[in-house]
């Protein structure tokens, strides 16, 4: 008794996974491979870009989270974000905030923003998703559990 095709929807064929279960018949060499052995850096997470978010005024409004939530403020890469970090890096420190660079074009520019609030943490983060979550347009901005404000 033979085998019928009822139907051959093309695809990738299976065969670099046979690799996995050994004695398969498959090479080493024709397996699937893994594409990165090395942990990623902040570089590997840059250029970030956030299309919904630009500088410009934030205009002060109450939110409801948990009494728990950390604060977080939003910057980019830019002159207004640098001055305000400048401004309230203090103030960002001893309320314990951590930091998202939602527009940052390179290392050195994220640099930039990290020594302006020696001490604090600052990671690239794509924004467009808080930006609707929060009715965002303009940063940079200060989330507390309390309300955004710039």
């Amino acid at each position: 008794m033979s085998l019928k095709v009822v139907a051959d929807l093309g695809g990738e064929s299976a065969r670099p996974y046979y690799v996995a279960i050994g004695g398969a018949g498959v090479p080493e060499h024709e397996g699937i491979q893994v594409a990165r052995t090395a942990p990623y850096s902040i570089e590997d997470m840059l250029p970030v870009v956030t299309k919904t978010l630009s500088p410009g005024p934030v205009e002060r409004r109450g939110l409801s989270l948990p009494a728990g939530f950390q604060p977080l403020f939003i910057v980019g890469d830019d002159p207004l974000s640098l001055s305000w970090l400048a401004a309230r890096s203090q103030h960002l420190l001893e309320i314990g905030a951590t930091g998202l660079a939602v527009n940052a074009q390179s290392a050195a520019t994220l640099q930039l923003l990290l020594d302006a609030v020696p001490g604090l943490r600052i990671d690239p983060v794509a924004g467009d998703d808080l930006a609707v979550l929060l009715g965002l347009s303009h940063y940079p901005a200060l989330i507390t559990h309390a309300g955004v404000e710039q």
